[in-house]
């Protein structure tokens, strides 16, 4: 009689470790949620982006069997300049959208709560303030470059299959266009930049933002620009050189160490760029990057924890 009423306990202990280990990622799942629910412009803004562009690259087809005769007399290298430059100007302009949606989340993230006095609700739940920043970060740093990565391949199939049908009702091939455009390959090599260029890359400038959001009483954008201005200047002044200015539009703009090219104004998805992940995990400034940011993540978190409203 006691075997059973012993082994009923453990059973119930053995349920009760279940939860104890999901505890650990619930927390960060539940915050990353609730900054997509309060934020929409994280997706929406993209999304927005990419109708626009492609209502405009649909418009564009009435001249593509024009555009294509002539590309065809090319040479190979020119032809694929010739049919690939709608795409790849999508997507540095989707780029260019998930840069500007990223500053302008970073710099209301930790702002915002206390302007709307929303941080004394969320303070009164079980969860750190680490996870809290760290589930902010993660919006710049990974939820918005692989949305942008989704959001282009996508717009960039769509792209394709609406040219296709345009040059099959003109009487014309399409074997050029997708040989020219090799769409799994564009998107490994985009993957690869978002995750190495506008995602660690520039990930000290995204948490210094964020580290002034949480700071800043007023005009967050303005306490997060003049610093770096002024160093810039001071650095001009005095040693007449640019290297800090140069260092933070580098890391701004993701001109980062992690694609080779073998020719000028080569765009980071042709297939004639090949990776260079060495290059980039060997280059000092991402490291020293890296180590900044965490500086500043941890300077959020502490001020995230005495901060008081607005």
């Amino acid at each position: 009689m006691n075997t059973p009423s012993n082994a009923m306990p453990e059973s119930f202990d053995a349920h009760r470790v279940v939860p104890a280990s999901l505890s650990v990622t619930r927390p960060m799942y539940w915050s990353v949620r609730r900054e997509l629910w309060e934020n929409r412009s994280i997706y929406i803004a993209p999304l927005l982006a990419a109708a626009v562009f492609l209502f405009g690259f649909l418009i564009s087809l009435i001249g593509l069997p024009h555009r294509m005769r002539a590309a065809l007399a090319l040479d190979p290298a020119q032809q694929r300049e010739a049919i690939a430059m709608p795409y790849d100007i999508v997507a540095g302009l989707m780029m260019i959208t998930g840069i500007l949606v990223s500053v302008f989340y970073c710099l209301d993230a930790l702002h915002g709560e206390r302007r709307d006095r929303s941080i004394l609700f969320w303070k009164s739940l079980p969860v750190s303030d680490l996870t809290t920043v760290l589930a902010k970060a993660s919006i710049p740093l990974i939820v918005l470059p692989l949305l942008t990565f989704v959001i282009i391949v996508a717009t960039h199939l769509i792209m394709l299959l609406c040219s296709s049908a345009v040059l099959l009702g003109s009487g014309l091939g399409v074997a050029t266009l997708w040989k020219q455009l090799p769409l799994s390959q564009m998107s490994l090599l985009l993957l690869y930049h978002l995750l190495t260029a506008h995602a660690l890359w520039p990930a000290p400038i995204y948490c210094w933002l964020l580290l002034v959001s949480g700071w800043a009483r007023r005009a967050a954008f303005l306490w997060a620009v003049l610093p770096l201005l002024a160093i810039s200047g001071v650095e001009k002044i005095v040693f007449r050189t640019s290297h800090f200015a140069a260092v933070v539009g580098s890391h701004f703009i993701g001109d980062a160490p992690a694609v080779a090219f073998t020719m000028p104004d080569v765009f980071p998805t042709d297939p004639m760029t090949h990776i260079t992940p060495g290059n980039f995990l060997i280059s000092p400034d991402l490291w020293i990057g890296l180590t900044a940011a965490a500086a500043f993540l941890a300077a959020a978190v502490r001020l995230r924890r005495y901060r008081e409203p607005i």
